[in-house]
């Protein structure tokens, strides 16, 4: 997933509770950071010669006539619509001329606010002939691309005294500290929440998992960014990254295996995440705009979208891009779906941002200048909650401190929660731990989930306020190695308002 040793995007601890446990891999991605001294930021190369076939996100306002006008422009450019998004006034295309950038907006006039090519690498998934073909792996045109670069996953040991048939509540330090498993006793969580994993899919038939996956409003976003909701698109294939983090959220309380923080909540599983390990611009943007009509309550994002860690507003190809999923995130938003993501795994100082060495990831890494119009997306968006991550401390306490590789900043990390050595669900019905951000997300995620099932009609603003107002303050304490921590313990670089409580969120 992500890139380089300095600049991982996820860090990841697997260890086997189980025999049929395999191991996978975390990502994880930063709310807008304070502004620094304005420096540009290097450019990327992003001239695309002839008959290389690239993909492109274009700009345009938001109503059925100006993306039509946008879509004429992409055909006249030598294009093809993969996926229109009036809602937001995003299109999505392909093209393999050098110029289509400049031709879309000799076409398109001023209907053409922006356009960005959403990689550096060429289009692995094939192209459609028209906007109504069914297309993708399978298909004929679909070529596939070499693997994502390793993270640098780091295997743990087994985990004494744990078997696949036994309860496994006894490893869940993180539910402890946060209170969820007092939380239980008086709510498992409200059925008719409806929390969205956007991530590498969710096991169908694990049995911690399958009574909590909403069939219906789960889709697959990784065929170019266009949703397939065919009955088993939505499954992962390579990752189990996606389904420890609905573990985390929602694993049932039934007696077998582990329990989540919203044990009674559905979840749908939201395929962004593509077989080599990418999330690219289009895919997350399917998600967001699939989740608001779907009318979810929340979603998980333990990601950050590929291929910059950090996209920079004065570069146009990523701005472009970057202002696409900002659309799509204020959308969904603006339909009732709150958003929750994981800070990042790189001990990054978010409020001081200086270099990134990890981007592009899917080409060839450059060390940059960046600043803060560059944004880890989509967590450094509005409306975003981002979550740092915590590890238990001492070992074997009830009480924690910030995880060695957890992304912090003041004014960006708004909440804390456990995302070191997180026992969850993962492929072959097994059981593993995981540790990074993208641990600690879900777990915020699911008292989210809490608090939407104890205050059914708060939207996303009244239940971003309540995860924070019922926060445990924590000061700032023992520095973990990275920025040390600044702020007061109300609100500070490591924990933002303090550690999400499952427990208040229920009373």
């Amino acid at each position: 997933m992500s890139i380089t040793s300095s600049r991982r995007r996820a860090l990841v601890v697997a260890t086997a509770l189980a025999a049929a446990a395999t191991c996978g891999i975390a990502m994880a991605g930063p709310t807008a950071a304070a502004p620094s001294a304005v420096t540009a930021s290097t450019p990327v190369p992003s001239d695309f010669p002839d008959g290389m076939l690239m993909s492109y996100v274009i700009n345009t306002k938001a109503n059925p006539g100006q993306v039509r006008l946008a879509e004429r422009a992409v055909a006249a450019a030598g294009g093809v619509v993969v996926q229109s998004w009036p809602q937001i006034g995003v299109v999505v295309a392909h093209s393999d001329r050098a110029n289509f950038r400049t031709a879309v907006k000799d076409n398109g006039k001023n209907a053409i606010e922006s356009i960005g090519a959403t990689r550096t690498a060429s289009v692995t998934e094939g192209t459609p002939e028209g906007i109504q073909t069914p297309w993708g792996p399978g298909a004929a045109a679909y070529k596939k691309g070499a693997k994502k670069p390793a993270n640098g996953d780091l295997p743990g040991e087994i985990a004494p005294g744990a078997s696949a048939g036994d309860p496994l509540e006894y490893a869940q330090w993180d539910k402890v500290l946060i209170k969820a498993d007092q939380a239980r006793k008086i709510t498992e969580g409200n059925r008719n929440v409806l929390v969205g994993v956007l991530d590498s899919g969710i096991e169908a038939d694990h049995p911690d998992l399958a009574a909590n996956i909403d069939v219906d409003t789960s889709v697959n976003c990784t065929a170019a960014g266009r949703p397939d909701t065919s009955a088993t698109g939505w499954q992962p294939t390579t990752s189990t990254h996606g389904t420890h983090v609905a573990g985390i959220i929602a694993a049932a309380h039934n007696g077998v295996g582990l329990v989540g923080v919203a044990p009674n909540v559905r979840m749908a599983s939201v395929k962004v995440v593509n077989d080599d390990g990418y999330i690219y611009p289009e895919y997350a943007i399917c998600g967001f705009v699939w989740a608001g009509m779907q009318k979810m309550d929340l979603t998980n994002n333990s990601y950050y979208v590929d291929p910059f860690e950090f996209w920079c507003d004065d570069q146009p190809d990523q701005a472009a891009a970057k202002e696409a999923v900002r659309r799509a995130v204020a959308w969904s938003r603006g339909q009732g779906v709150a958003h929750v993501a994981a800070a990042g795994n790189s001990a990054y100082d978010l409020s001081n941002k200086t270099t990134d060495s990890g981007s592009p990831n899917d080409t060839t890494p450059v060390t940059r200048q960046i600043n803060a119009g560059c944004q880890d997306i989509p967590t450094e968006l509005p409306g975003v909650v981002t979550v740092s991550s915590l590890q238990q401390w001492p070992a074997g306490a009830n009480d924690s401190r910030l995880s060695g590789f957890s992304n912090r900043g003041l004014g960006v990390i708004d909440v804390a929660a456990p995302g070191s050595r997180i026992a969850s669900t993962v492929l072959g019905g097994g059981y593993s731990f995981l540790s990074g951000t993208s641990m600690a997300s879900p777990n915020a995620a699911g008292v989210m989930a809490l608090l939407k099932s104890t205050h059914p009609t708060w939207g996303p603003d009244q239940l971003e306020a309540g995860l924070y107002e019922q926060a445990t303050p924590k000061a700032c304490g023992t520095t973990t190695g990275g920025a040390p921590c600044v702020g007061t313990p109300e609100m500070n670089s490591y924990f933002g308002h303090g550690v999400v409580d499952a427990l208040k969120a229920v009373q």
